[in-house]
């Protein structure tokens, strides 16, 4: 079975299900694939635990210069 993951911030049940909707139909159109043949895993991931260009997100500005 095709697997998609997605980490990112933690989200309403309706922006989970929007999500987990739209990336199954274009992952289905993209492959030629069935939609019942991809399974969906949507991940928190707390600012404190991703680093962008060697810096945390919980210490970069939300305004960054």
């Amino acid at each position: 079975m095709p697997t998609i993951f997605f980490y990112g911030p933690k989200l309403s049940t309706e922006k989970k299900r929007i999500l987990v909707k739209e990336f199954t139909e274009v992952a289905s159109q993209a492959t030629g694939l069935p939609q019942s043949s991809f399974v969906v895993y949507l991940r928190d991931v707390a600012r404190e635990d991703v680093g962008v260009g060697g810096e945390l997100l919980s210490e970069k500005t939300k305004n960054p210069s």
